[in-house]
């Protein structure tokens, strides 16, 4: 079974060549989600989850890698859940989510990330603007709240 730093490598090195929007390398994004899925309490499944959780998405790991792959039990689940289809109805997709164990956290985590207001201020104002109302709708149909809203 790959270990939690082996999971990890692997997924650096699957992502190794890609950016994100603004152009930074998107590993940062990894690393931001599995240290909120830390810090959110979760469990080493659900860390593994959140370095995994793009890579059959972005194509940066063929879905038979992650058919495959020796991972911790639940792992797979979370990456299969948290992996939105070409054209799949955001409804179908948050349901999955919501009916799998463990993904929850691993989502609220990325949201979190993708939603944070200085990674979004790095954006044209289009994207920012169109990304988040796509945040803001995933969150509301998963039932999260806004973790960067403000307070009274």
């Amino acid at each position: 079974m790959l270990t939690l730093p082996e999971v990890e490598a692997v997924a650096r090195a699957a992502h190794a060549a890609q950016t994100d929007k603004a152009g930074r390398p998107y590993t940062e994004h990894l690393a931001a989600v599995a240290e909120g899925v830390r810090a959110r309490g979760g469990s080493e499944a659900q860390i593994a989850a959140a370095w995994l959780h793009d890579s059959v998405e972005d194509g940066a790991l063929p879905p038979s890698w992650l058919e495959e792959a020796e991972l911790a039990p639940g792992v797979r689940e979370m990456v299969r859940a948290l992996t939105k289809e070409p054209g799949e109805d955001l409804r179908a997709y948050t349901a999955r989510i919501l009916a799998t164990p463990g993904a929850l956290l691993v989502k609220e985590a990325d949201l979190a990330h993708n939603a944070d207001p200085a990674r979004l201020a790095a954006l044209d104002p289009a994207t920012r603007s169109r990304l988040t109302r796509k945040y803001a709708t995933t969150r509301a149909l998963l039932e999260l709240p806004d973790p960067h809203a403000r307070l009274g």
